[in-house]
Protein backbone atom coordinates (compact mmCIF):
# COMPACT_ATOMS: atom_id res chain seq x y z
CA UNK A 1 0.00 0.00 0.00
CA UNK A 2 1.18 3.35 -0.57
CA UNK A 3 2.50 5.94 2.48
CA UNK A 4 -0.13 7.23 4.51
CA UNK A 5 1.39 10.64 4.04
CA UNK A 6 1.68 10.49 0.48
CA UNK A 7 0.00 13.46 -1.26
CA UNK A 8 -1.63 11.79 -4.64
CA UNK A 9 -1.94 15.49 -7.89
CA UNK A 10 -3.95 14.36 -10.28
CA UNK A 11 -4.16 15.98 -13.48
CA UNK A 12 -7.76 16.44 -15.35
CA UNK A 13 -7.71 16.98 -19.17
CA UNK A 14 -6.78 13.57 -21.04
CA UNK A 15 -5.70 12.02 -17.40
CA UNK A 16 -9.07 11.51 -15.49
CA UNK A 17 -11.17 12.22 -18.54
CA UNK A 18 -9.93 10.02 -20.43
CA UNK A 19 -9.39 11.14 -24.29
CA UNK A 20 -11.18 14.84 -23.98
CA UNK A 21 -11.30 17.52 -21.75
CA UNK A 22 -13.35 20.19 -19.91
CA UNK A 23 -12.89 22.67 -22.56
CA UNK A 24 -14.37 19.92 -25.36
CA UNK A 25 -17.11 18.47 -23.02
CA UNK A 26 -18.54 22.38 -22.08
CA UNK A 27 -18.10 22.68 -25.68
CA UNK A 28 -20.41 19.71 -27.25
CA UNK A 29 -22.91 21.09 -24.86
CA UNK A 30 -23.05 24.59 -26.76
CA UNK A 31 -23.02 22.55 -29.87
CA UNK A 32 -19.45 24.35 -30.02
CA UNK A 33 -17.22 21.12 -31.37
CA UNK A 34 -15.34 21.96 -34.34
CA UNK A 35 -14.99 25.82 -32.73
CA UNK A 36 -13.30 24.05 -29.82
CA UNK A 37 -11.36 21.70 -31.64
CA UNK A 38 -9.71 24.23 -33.45
CA UNK A 39 -8.90 25.65 -30.09
CA UNK A 40 -7.11 22.96 -28.86
CA UNK A 41 -5.13 22.29 -31.99
CA UNK A 42 -3.79 25.86 -31.73
CA UNK A 43 -3.06 25.33 -28.44
CA UNK A 44 -1.18 21.98 -28.73
CA UNK A 45 0.79 23.55 -31.46
CA UNK A 46 1.97 26.06 -29.05
CA UNK A 47 0.39 28.71 -30.98
CA UNK A 48 -2.00 29.79 -28.33
CA UNK A 49 -1.32 30.49 -24.38
CA UNK A 50 -3.27 29.02 -21.62
CA UNK A 51 -4.81 32.82 -20.88
CA UNK A 52 -5.52 33.49 -24.14
CA UNK A 53 -7.44 29.72 -25.20
CA UNK A 54 -9.17 31.02 -22.07
CA UNK A 55 -10.26 34.42 -23.53
CA UNK A 56 -11.38 32.88 -26.95
CA UNK A 57 -13.35 30.15 -25.15
CA UNK A 58 -14.87 32.50 -23.10
CA UNK A 59 -16.13 33.81 -26.47
CA UNK A 60 -17.37 30.99 -27.63
CA UNK A 61 -19.22 30.18 -24.32
CA UNK A 62 -21.17 33.04 -24.03
CA UNK A 63 -24.49 31.49 -23.66
CA UNK A 64 -23.21 29.03 -21.02
CA UNK A 65 -25.19 28.33 -17.84
CA UNK A 66 -24.55 26.42 -14.89
CA UNK A 67 -27.07 23.24 -16.57
CA UNK A 68 -24.63 22.68 -19.24
CA UNK A 69 -21.95 22.40 -16.87
CA UNK A 70 -23.90 20.08 -15.01
CA UNK A 71 -24.61 18.20 -18.12
CA UNK A 72 -20.82 18.36 -19.65
CA UNK A 73 -19.52 16.86 -15.98
CA UNK A 74 -21.95 14.34 -15.78
CA UNK A 75 -21.48 12.91 -19.68
CA UNK A 76 -17.92 13.13 -19.59
CA UNK A 77 -15.78 9.82 -20.39
CA UNK A 78 -14.31 9.39 -16.59
CA UNK A 79 -12.16 6.86 -15.67
CA UNK A 80 -13.90 4.23 -13.87
CA UNK A 81 -12.88 3.86 -10.47
CA UNK A 82 -11.86 7.20 -9.46
CA UNK A 83 -14.53 7.16 -5.95
CA UNK A 84 -12.91 4.13 -5.22
CA UNK A 85 -8.84 5.03 -5.10
CA UNK A 86 -9.87 8.45 -3.82
CA UNK A 87 -11.53 6.55 -1.20
CA UNK A 88 -8.81 4.28 -0.36
CA UNK A 89 -5.93 7.17 -0.45
CA UNK A 90 -8.34 9.11 2.31
CA UNK A 91 -8.82 5.99 3.94
CA UNK A 92 -5.29 5.20 5.01
CA UNK A 93 -4.52 8.83 5.93
CA UNK A 94 -3.27 9.75 2.35
CA UNK A 95 -4.23 13.16 0.64
CA UNK A 96 -5.48 13.80 -3.10
CA UNK A 97 -5.94 17.02 -5.20
CA UNK A 98 -6.66 17.65 -8.64
CA UNK A 99 -4.71 20.31 -10.29
CA UNK A 100 -5.89 21.75 -13.42
CA UNK A 101 -6.13 24.27 -16.19
CA UNK A 102 -9.32 24.01 -16.72
CA UNK A 103 -11.44 26.59 -15.32
CA UNK A 104 -12.72 26.12 -11.63
CA UNK A 105 -16.42 26.29 -12.14
CA UNK A 106 -15.85 22.84 -13.48
CA UNK A 107 -12.99 21.34 -11.55
CA UNK A 108 -14.16 22.36 -8.30
CA UNK A 109 -16.83 19.32 -8.84
CA UNK A 110 -14.66 16.48 -7.53
CA UNK A 111 -14.82 17.78 -4.43
CA UNK A 112 -18.16 15.70 -4.07
CA UNK A 113 -15.90 12.69 -5.49
CA UNK A 114 -13.59 12.72 -2.82
CA UNK A 115 -10.60 15.01 -3.66
CA UNK A 116 -9.63 16.84 -0.46
CA UNK A 117 -8.69 20.25 -2.83
CA UNK A 118 -9.04 21.18 -6.57
CA UNK A 119 -7.22 24.18 -8.26
CA UNK A 120 -8.35 25.06 -11.50
CA UNK A 121 -8.21 28.10 -13.73
CA UNK A 122 -9.94 31.29 -12.04
CA UNK A 123 -13.00 31.81 -14.39
CA UNK A 124 -15.67 34.52 -14.12
CA UNK A 125 -19.28 33.06 -12.76
CA UNK A 126 -21.33 31.16 -14.58
CA UNK A 127 -23.43 32.77 -16.52
CA UNK A 128 -20.69 35.18 -17.52
CA UNK A 129 -21.17 38.60 -16.86
CA UNK A 130 -17.35 38.93 -16.31
CA UNK A 131 -14.11 38.77 -19.05
CA UNK A 132 -11.57 36.34 -18.44
CA UNK A 133 -9.04 37.55 -15.70
CA UNK A 134 -5.97 36.10 -18.07
CA UNK A 135 -4.16 36.81 -14.38
CA UNK A 136 -6.07 33.66 -12.85
CA UNK A 137 -5.65 31.45 -15.75
CA UNK A 138 -2.88 28.41 -14.82
CA UNK A 139 0.09 27.00 -16.92
CA UNK A 140 2.24 24.12 -16.57
CA UNK A 141 4.75 26.07 -13.84
CA UNK A 142 1.51 26.89 -11.94
CA UNK A 143 1.17 23.36 -10.99
CA UNK A 144 4.55 23.07 -9.32
CA UNK A 145 3.59 26.09 -7.42
CA UNK A 146 0.56 24.90 -6.35
CA UNK A 147 1.78 21.29 -5.34
CA UNK A 148 4.07 23.24 -2.83
CA UNK A 149 1.42 25.25 -1.03
CA UNK A 150 -0.51 22.40 -0.65
CA UNK A 151 2.45 20.33 0.55
CA UNK A 152 2.46 23.41 3.60
CA UNK A 153 -0.76 22.74 4.20
CA UNK A 154 -1.17 19.82 4.62
CA UNK A 155 2.71 19.10 6.25
CA UNK A 156 3.54 17.06 3.80
CA UNK A 157 6.92 16.98 1.95
CA UNK A 158 6.96 17.08 -2.13
CA UNK A 159 9.31 14.02 -1.55
CA UNK A 160 6.10 12.29 -0.84
CA UNK A 161 3.91 12.91 -3.65
CA UNK A 162 3.03 11.27 -6.48
CA UNK A 163 1.97 12.89 -9.48
CA UNK A 164 -0.81 11.34 -12.57
CA UNK A 165 -1.18 12.96 -15.84
CA UNK A 166 -1.04 12.37 -19.50
CA UNK A 167 0.59 15.15 -21.25
CA UNK A 168 3.00 18.43 -21.93
CA UNK A 169 1.37 20.59 -19.30
CA UNK A 170 2.45 17.56 -16.83
CA UNK A 171 6.33 17.49 -17.60
CA UNK A 172 7.40 20.01 -15.11
CA UNK A 173 5.58 18.66 -12.24
CA UNK A 174 6.58 14.76 -13.08
CA UNK A 175 10.14 16.53 -12.76
CA UNK A 176 9.91 17.15 -9.85
CA UNK A 177 7.98 14.28 -7.71
CA UNK A 178 9.67 11.27 -7.21
CA UNK A 179 6.43 9.17 -8.22
CA UNK A 180 4.51 9.85 -11.64
CA UNK A 181 2.44 7.80 -13.00
CA UNK A 182 1.52 8.58 -16.73
CA UNK A 183 -2.52 7.63 -17.74
CA UNK A 184 -2.42 6.83 -21.58
CA UNK A 185 0.00 9.64 -21.74
CA UNK A 186 1.55 11.24 -25.38
CA UNK A 187 4.94 11.64 -26.08
CA UNK A 188 5.93 14.60 -23.84
CA UNK A 189 5.92 12.29 -20.73
CA UNK A 190 8.16 10.00 -22.02
CA UNK A 191 11.34 9.16 -19.95
CA UNK A 192 9.93 11.12 -17.02
CA UNK A 193 7.44 8.77 -15.47
CA UNK A 194 8.17 5.70 -13.37
CA UNK A 195 5.05 4.23 -14.33
CA UNK A 196 3.07 3.89 -17.63
CA UNK A 197 -0.58 2.96 -18.02
CA UNK A 198 -2.81 2.60 -20.51
CA UNK A 199 -6.51 2.04 -20.09
CA UNK A 200 -9.62 2.56 -18.51
CA UNK A 201 -9.50 2.42 -14.90
CA UNK A 202 -8.02 4.72 -12.74
CA UNK A 203 -7.63 1.84 -10.08
CA UNK A 204 -5.40 -0.42 -12.28
CA UNK A 205 -3.08 2.62 -12.57
CA UNK A 206 -2.98 3.30 -9.14
CA UNK A 207 -2.18 -0.77 -8.28
CA UNK A 208 1.47 0.49 -9.70
CA UNK A 209 2.05 2.85 -7.07
CA UNK A 210 0.28 0.05 -4.39
CA UNK A 211 2.64 -2.19 -6.12
CA UNK A 212 6.07 -0.02 -5.18
CA UNK A 213 6.11 -0.68 -1.64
Amino acid sequence: MASPRRLHLFDLDGTLIRGSAAAVEISRQLGLGAEIAELEREFLAHALAPDEFAVRARELWSGLTLEHVEAAFEGAPWLTGIREVWGDIRAEGGYCAVISLSPDFFVERLLDWGAHATHGSRWPAVPFTQPVNRDGILNASAKVKIANQLCAGLGVELDECVAYGDSMSDAEIFATVPVAVAINADHHLSGLATHAYTGGDLREAYELVRERR
